[in-house]
């Protein structure tokens, strides 16, 4: 764990009590420093007590003299613009209190105390997991100490401190870069961008400015890997480049390039030093399929290259990187029916990478709908053989896709799994693809638990058909 002594000493604030809430919570504790918190949900307050213990002091916001509070640290789930600043955040500013994140916990205390461990850092609208896992399961398997975390997994201050030479790599949101100041990254990767968050960013000119931060104080030396497969990408890579930052473009779709990454035709090339060479064929890889996860390895192989890595240890990684969960994720094969669990497609624009990759798809869609609903999907319809639809979207969904493609209204996830396997499994070889288009908080916890529990509904209708009970 970190230990964030920036604030030896003083009184600070946590408001927002979830994992990195906690997480910073108790960093700060550690650190030597007097923290009260809150959290508006009185079951995430008796959690954070039953985990941290009497060191921590529990009060109201409204309570506290906020002239005593040197820092703020909020959590990045809470609204610190749009629609209108949370409470507490009105409280710190009125009072000049500064307002932060754990992620800028995180750089002041590597800035202190382990600065000559590197840092990579990755956003994105789409891939930041998968880019994020992928990142690191090559530096760990060119034989470097590595810890994963951020956005992904493991909160940042809950990760070890490694000694120098080791490398940090963190997924963050826009949530969280908001609350952050200069990150000092090593590598900054910026995948692509399309429109999302715009109720926390109040338009997309917001939530592009927040995604920037991510280059703000670059380590000396430091390198931008940058999607250049739309305008933001094109945009940010020539900005960074006029200002003297050393860019490595990744590109997919402007592919050849050089200088940078690229794939072609399914094989990566390095471009970096001038001469492309070939990295690997993507096709060959399972666990990356489709253009997006190309996306995803190119830019992948552009951070690693920064850090050093050679084509062929970076090759021998991409071939042995098993995937994440979640995420085009296959959990089963009956009956000749492949169920693909892509629960982590939280936008239309994840899950049109899904339909992508697959033609004739059994699809399950639905949840809570982001602007703009599934009609950016209106090219892909023609993949579909049939939709299931399920959570608040079904309606919407459901006006969108009548007079292109069939589509049955299931209710929930399990009505959707039972109706898409009979259906599938009917027409032989075929594919069931979860991949909601939509946010999971009508009927799950998240995006984890939607995709758990589809995991689990498709070996009940494994274990049903090996009985002789399924349909």
């Amino acid at each position: 764990m970190i230990t964030a002594d920036a604030f030896r000493g003083k009184k600070t604030a946590v408001f927002g009590l979830a994992r990195t809430g906690i997480s910073a919570a108790r960093a700060l504790l550690d650190g030597g420093a007097q923290v009260v918190a809150w959290d508006d949900a009185p079951a995430k307050r008796q959690e954070a007590a039953a985990k941290i213990g009497a060191r921590l002091v529990l009060a109201e916001p409204a309570s506290m003299d906020w002239r005593e509070i040197a820092a703020l640290v909020l959590s990045p789930g809470v609204p610190l613009h749009f629609p209108a600043p949370h409470a507490v955040v009105r409280m710190a500013r009125d009072a000049g209190c500064e307002v932060i994140g754990d992620l800028e916990l995180f750089f002041r205390a590597r800035r202190a105390g382990f600065p000559d461990t590197r840092m990579v850092l990755i956003t994105g609208t789409n891939g930041k997991s998968t880019t994020t896992a992928l990142i690191g399961h090559l530096v760990r398997e060119a034989g470097l100490a590595v810890q994963v975390g951020g956005n992904i997994g493991v909160s940042v201050l809950d990760l070890d401190r490694l000694n120098p030479g080791g490398v940090y790599v963190l997924e963050v949101s826009s949530y969280q870069l908001d609350l952050t100041g200069m990150t000092g990254a090593d590598v900054a990767v910026w995948l692509n961008i399309t429109p999302d968050h715009i109720d926390r960013h109040g338009s997309l000119s917001g939530y592009v400015a927040a995604k920037r931060r991510i280059f703000d104080g670059l380590a000396k030396n430091g390198v931008a890997v940058v999607g250049i497969d739309d305008v933001h990408g094109l945009n940010v890579c020539d900005a960074l480049r006029a200002g003297g930052v050393k860019v490595n473009p990744v590109a997919v779709a402007h592919a050849p390039m050089t200088p940078g990454v690229y794939v072609q035709d399914g094989v990566l090339y390095d471009a970096l030093s001038g001469e492309a060479g070939q990295v690997t064929d993507l096709r060959r890889l399972s666990r990356l399929p489709g253009a997006h996860n190309w996306q995803n390895a190119a830019a992948a192989c552009a951070a690693a290259r920064a850090l050093g890595l050679s084509r062929d240890q970076i090759a021998r990684g991409l071939e042995s990187f098993a995937g994440l969960a979640h995420r085009m994720e296959e959990v089963g094969v009956v009956r000749g029916v492949r169920f693909i669990n892509d629960s982590k497609a939280t936008n239309a624009d994840a899950t049109a990478r899904a339909l992508s990759c697959y033609d004739g798809v059994y699809v399950i869609l639905g949840g809570v709908p982001k602007e703009g609903g599934i009609d950016s999907l209106a090219p892909l319809f023609p993949r579909i053989r049939k939709a299931y639809l399920i959570g608040q979207a079904a309606d919407a969904f459901a006006a969108s896709l009548n007079g292109h493609t069939p589509y049955q209204h299931c209710g929930d996830l399990a009505a959707a799994v039972a109706a898409s396997a009979k259906d599938a499994a009917q027409a032989g070889e075929a594919i069931v693809l979860l991949s909601p288009a939509c946010a999971s908080f009508d009927q799950f916890g998240n995006f984890e638990e939607r995709g758990e529990a589809f995991r689990k509904l498709v070996s009940e209708y494994a274990a049903n058909v090996m009985s002789g009970s399924a349909a």
